[in-house]
């Protein structure tokens, strides 16, 4: 049994001021993959989308780390001493390298993840990389020494200029950034500086001449600048800074505000899809953590919440500088760390496309040879483009593989209708498919009709109750009128993936056309009566959901007595005594309880405390108070499941019984 510690501060919150809550419970991120990354620190990170790879610096370790798209580690490129930025070729065949420990700039090959060359900087401590002007150009120096130099390969062999930037322009080694949208323009910020500063520069010589200067940049106040990106037009830069809180975006010409988007606390990464799709990052901790825009938008098209990669209390949060699309776009890659420092490579599958959501709807019945209507809807939080259009396949028993019967055109409210005469009788399927484009995921929708077969009626009692945990319930089917069959099926659903749909009755009905199932319930189910038809009347099913309580019990432990008082029983404690509180509850995967506990005062129950705690994987778990609490106060507590919120749906929301304590010197 776990046993956790919750101070009494909190728990009995009535003069005391805040405290946290320590404990310990796993969560998941909102990524499509993740995957644990042998790394102690993190400096830059790039996406090779010729090999598919994604290479991560790791300063502290001294290495580079490779993946596949799925995060699996394939290859580490070592005796990189304090690696941080890094650069990829144009066609992809080389990463450079900042190896600032090293004085170099390293050349990887891409397809092998080996080093390939090294070149030397002399006494310069390279950091941060960018191409531009045909050179590879990098920011470096320590404390007051900071400055830009550059590596020209173009030649016979390599060249390396130092000091290119004025003097006393950078502080330390300025973060660097370029595109071949402005191919002959190099930006600079002062890393983790207040106020932020900026400068553009003009490559186009060789050598850096300033085109605009900014301390400050827009009056904003922010500093500690962490990264930035510049725009696929080449218009504009977009930088991270942990204030403010959004990711600011300057003019390059002359790094005039051109916008922003509004994220949360202390933003700390950003990067931009070819096609101009923004993925900002921040450092929090009870907030999203990724957030997606389109271009100019001012709210997100998306946003993602990190659980923890681990296992822990808390969740991870965002690496500086850990956002990186794939060329193409269809992916994200975000790079999280936990409290303990362990870190993840977390995948996000066409984080720019919206969720479709795609409704059909037919007739019930239908005659054979006479017209009907299929009609629906097409949803989504992005407008779609004029003239849409939803692909329908009817299939029946003649065209039991489907036949495409053209498609329907999406009006401007969603909704759309194609008419279809069907040849054959029975069970006639209508699929509905919108193939997606590039800002919406496809959806699919299916609606059947019975077509010149008589509808007949199916009851399920039971409907809606609510039952003890491990009640035997018996369900009564009943079946009007049909031809020869009056076989009725009896399914029992049980919430929770983990328990599938399962027959828990196959018979006939007697002369009054019932059927009895006896179940025992230890979730909330949902049970379905099926008729499968026959050659004169319609299949038919009904549902009936019954719901089921968990059993929950608690104790509470480490009172040196108990005795009746109030009209209840009381567990006394000394004051100096942290009392123990033990719960069990029906045990299920990711399944917390509320813990709750009321003071008694001004003649009433008052709660002070329903926060909720993970269970173990035997349905146990128990809290310490701790502190100092006042004496001679009554309180009482209870452990609660409550529906959805204690993590999963699969019972009904339970209350347990209360348990009275106080405290004494």
């Amino acid at each position: 049994m776990r046993r956790r510690t919750l101070p009494v501060a909190t728990a009995l919150a009535v003069l005391f001021g805040s405290v946290a809550l320590i404990a310990t419970g796993a969560g998941s991120a909102a990524a499509d993959s993740s995957a644990l990354l042998p790394l102690r620190s993190t400096g830059d990170m790039v996406v090779d989308g010729v090999h598919h790879r994604v290479f991560i610096s790791d300063p502290t370790s001294g290495q580079v780390v490779v993946t596949d798209y799925a995060g699996t580690v394939v290859a580490t490129v070592g005796s990189l001493p304090g690696v941080r930025g890094l650069e990829l070729s144009a066609d992809s065949s080389t990463l450079y390298a900042a190896v600032g420990d090293a004085d170099a700039i390293v050349a990887i090959d891409t397809a092998s993840a080996t080093e390939a060359h090294r070149y030397s900087t002399g006494t310069a401590d390279p950091q941060y990389l960018a191409q531009a002007g045909g050179k590879l150009w990098f920011g470096y120096g320590g404390a007051t020494k900071g400055n830009i130099g550059s590596l020209d390969l173009s030649g016979a062999g390599p060249v390396v200029d130092l000091a290119q930037a004025p003097v006393n322009s950078w502080y330390s080694a300025p973060i660097l950034e370029a595109s071949a949208a402005a191919p002959d323009t190099l930006v600079a910020g002062a890393e983790s500086q207040s106020p932020v500063v900026l400068a553009v520069y003009d490559v186009s010589s060789g050598a850096p001449t300033q085109t605009a200067y900014a301390f400050d940049p827009g009056d904003t106040g922010g500093g500690n600048l962490m990264d930035m990106a510049i725009t696929p037009d080449g218009r504009d830069v977009v930088t991270a800074s942990g204030a403010p809180y959004y990711q600011a975006v300057y003019k390059l010409t002359d790094l005039s505000k051109d916008g922003k988007y509004v994220t949360n606390t202390y933003p700390n990464a950003v990067d931009i899809a070819p096609n101009g799709d923004i993925a900002a990052g921040t450092d929090s901790w009870y907030e999203p953590d990724v957030h997606v825009f389109k271009p100019g938008s001012s709210l997100p098209l998306r946003e993602y919440e990190f659980g923890s990669s681990t296992g822990g209390s808390s969740s991870d949060t965002l690496a500086a500088r850990g956002l990186a699309w794939a060329p193409d776009g269809s992916k994200l890659f975000a790079v999280s760390r936990d409290n303990a420092d362990a870190y993840s490579l977390r995948v996000y599958d066409d984080p720019a496309r919206t969720a479709a959501t795609l409704t059909a709807a037919a007739p019930a019945t239908g005659t054979r040879g006479k017209a009907l209507t299929v009609t629906g809807k097409l949803s989504s939080t992005a407008a779609f483009p004029a003239g849409t259009e939803v692909a329908v396949t009817r299939t029946d028993d003649e065209t039991p593989a489907g036949k495409a019967l053209g498609t329907a055109t999406v009006a401007a409210d969603g909704s759309y209708s194609l008419t279809d005469t069907p040849p054959a009788g029975g069970t006639v399927k209508y699929t509905v498919t919108y193939a997606g484009d590039a800002d919406h995921t496809g959806a699919s929708a299916t609606d059947s009709v019975s077509v010149a077969r008589t509808a007949t009626t199916v009851t399920l009692d039971n409907a809606g109750k609510v039952y003890g945990y491990n009640g035997t319930v018996t369900f009564t089917a009943h079946l009007g009128a049909t031809y020869k069959n009056r076989t009725v099926e009896i399914w029992a659903d049980p919430y929770g993936s983990d328990k599938p749909d399962a027959l828990v009755r196959k018979g006939t009905v007697d002369s009054s056309g019932n059927l009895t199932a006896t179940v025992h319930l230890t979730r909330d189910t949902k049970f379905t009566a099926k008729f499968t038809g026959d050659t004169r009347y319609a299949a038919k099913s009904v549902t009936s959901t019954v719901y089921t309580k968990v059993q929950v019990s608690t104790s509470v432990s480490g009172a040196y007595r108990t005795a009746w008082a109030w009209n209840e029983t009381y567990a006394y404690f000394h004051r100096s005594k942290d009392p123990v509180i033990n719960t069990t509850m029906t045990a299920y995967k990711g399944r917390k309880y509320q813990l709750e506990i009321q003071e008694f005062y001004k003649n009433a129950w008052h709660t002070t405390y329903a926060e909720y705690w993970a269970l173990a994987s035997n349905g146990k778990d128990s809290v310490v108070l701790t502190g100092t609490p006042p004496t001679g106060v009554r309180y009482r507590m209870r452990s609660n499941y409550i529906d959805t919120k204690s993590g999963d749906n699969v019972n009904a929301t339970t209350y347990g019984g209360w348990k009275y304590f106080t405290f004494t010197k």
